[in-house]
């Protein structure tokens, strides 16, 4: 019967040792890979596994140092064999001297003057298997079995270790705390299935796309393929230069999925192997098996469990065919048609700024386009083919000349200085085709004008509105008042532009220079 063998040289285990991939080689193959070993007390070096590919690192002390695979032998199917004859799987245990026997080699043993006297214990389960070989002895001290466990050092010692280097660190028994550091594992084990529900879940959602966009790839095909019929050969190499750029589309897309669900399956794959790896050393291995490993084994789970990943598909569906593009020649014809991710739709562009319906003479302003696909959804990306028009309604030879900058996310801003006041008809298309209220009027306002009086309140206001009472600015009302009110009824004591008789101090001046008050104060009232 074959007994159970590495996966690099397909030979029987011979001191097989744990990588922090959790993948097994024996001693030789680890030795094999020569350069790539880590010197003694030097700096780790990372390595490829050879099973998995996974990068790796060698400790500083070298192969030595890897942790030890206890389970190999059992992971692999394989039943313990009988220490003396090889031939048979052991079924039962020397307590005396420690060797495996199969039935004929237990029944032997008890026969045998030199061993009548050993006790020999039988075998029930694939754990007691485990234990059933020879004792796990000390690195440092040969002769003794690892039964204690350092708590400081998080590792099994002997007794000899816990009187010498490990004398003042606290420990325990091995039957002791393997419960508390079984528990972490299963909690380890758990995180990491509920990982693996979540990629699995991810991976059929990127199935799902994926059909979703070979199906709307071929829908757009078909589409089309009926556009095209109408045409003979200019419309035919037309309809397959199309599908030559649908396919490129389907082509990125779908590598880009199958990228993003490579890379998911793979983390996958590892954690299913973590998963597999730390489910049988809690199942299988013996306490002090499990305390050995858990260290290498909690390490790859944390690591594993760390790995972000995106819970969506890395793209959409979105394919569209639009018939109204303008696509160029083709062997001397006009042709219309493009496979587009996204297809702006003029009569969804919106206008927008203060600059749409109102301007200054020789004063720069603008508004900004805001263009959208057929959902009315915004383009995110310019590059869009934008005519602007500003002309005088009554001077057709006055037109402003506008200024278009692209913003490179879907928005345009166009910028005017008009030199002449008047109205005028502002026309924005899009691909030829008018936007959403286009064409529109604009009015073009006189140059702003400053004021030149002083904004006060005069001697009518101060005066509570009586008929005698005269202004200094020089200013009347109608119906006989010698103070300056303007018009402004109702409003007592407001402060006004002498000027025109505005009341807000910030607007622009409606009138013409004000009167010559170099004969009189603009600070004293006269007599009433």
């Amino acid at each position: 019967m074959s007994g159970p063998r590495c996966p690099q040289c397909a030979q029987p285990w011979v001191s097989p040792r744990l990588l922090p991939c959790l993948h097994s080689l024996c001693d030789p193959c680890l030795r094999r890979l020569g350069a790539l070993e880590g010197e003694p007390g030097g700096a780790a070096r990372p390595v490829l596994c050879p099973v998995c590919d996974a990068e790796v690192s060698l400790p500083p002390g070298g192969v030595g140092q890897l942790t030890p695979d206890c389970l190999a032998g059992s992971r692999a199917g394989a039943a313990a064999g009988c220490d003396l004859c090889a031939d048979g799987a052991a079924a039962g245990r020397c307590l005396t001297c420690g060797v495996r026997l199969c039935p004929f080699c237990c029944r032997a043993h008890r026969r045998q003057k030199k061993t009548a006297s050993h006790a020999v214990m039988e075998l029930e389960n694939t754990k007691d298997c485990s234990q059933a070989g020879k004792p796990l002895l000390c690195p440092s001290h040969p002769t003794e079995e690892l039964r204690l466990f350092c708590e400081q050092c998080d590792q099994p010692v002997c007794q000899e270790c816990v009187l010498g280097r490990h004398r003042q660190h606290p420990y325990d028994f091995t039957s002791n705390v393997i419960h508390r550091h079984g528990d972490a594992l299963r909690k380890l084990l758990k995180n990491t299935q509920q990982h693996m529900d979540t990629l699995e879940d991810v991976l059929s959602q990127i199935d799902k796309m994926g059909s979703a966009v070979r199906s709307r790839a071929e829908a757009v095909a078909t589409e089309i393929c009926l556009f095209a019929s109408g045409y003979v050969r200019a419309i035919e190499e037309h309809r397959d230069r199309l599908l030559k750029q649908l396919e490129d589309l389907k082509v990125q897309k779908e590598n880009l999925l199958h990228l993003q669900k490579a890379q998911l399956q793979q983390l996958l794959l590892d954690m299913r192997t973590g998963v597999e790896f730390t489910e049988h050393l809690l199942m299988s291995g013996s306490d002090l098996e499990i305390l050995i490993t858990k260290g290498v084994v909690s390490s790859r789970l944390t690591k594993l469990n760390s790995v972000a990943y995106s819970t969506h598909p890395s793209v959409d569906d979105r394919i569209q065919f639009s018939a109204q593009e303008r696509a160029g020649q083709c062997c001397g014809y006009a042709v219309f048609g493009a496979v587009l991710n996204k297809v702006v739709d003029p009569a969804r562009c919106t206008l927008h700024g203060e600059g749409l319906h109102s301007a200054r003479q020789n004063q720069r302003t603008g508004f900004t386009l805001l263009c959208n696909d057929t959902t009315g959804e915004r383009m995110g990306q310019g590059g869009e083919a934008v005519q602007v028009t500003i002309t005088h309604k009554d001077k057709r030879d006055c037109a402003v000349k506008p200024t278009v900058c692209d913003n490179g996310d879907g928005t345009y801003y166009i910028s005017y200085s008009p030199e002449e006041p008047g109205l005028y008809a502002v026309c924005i298309c899009v691909k030829g085709q008018h936007v959403q209220g286009s064409p529109l009027t604009l009015m073009v306002k006189h140059k702003f004008r400053e004021h030149q009086g002083v904004f006060h309140c005069c001697t009518f206001c101060s005066s509570g509105g009586q008929k005698a009472a005269r202004c200094a600015c020089g200013g009347t009302m109608p119906g006989g008042y010698q103070g300056c009110g303007h018009g402004h009824k109702g409003h007592p004591g407001c402060h006004h532009w002498s000027c025109c008789g505005q009341v807000k101090q910030s607007s622009e001046c409606l009138g013409g220079p004000p009167s010559d008050t170099s004969s009189r104060s603009l600070l004293r009232t006269v007599a009433l």
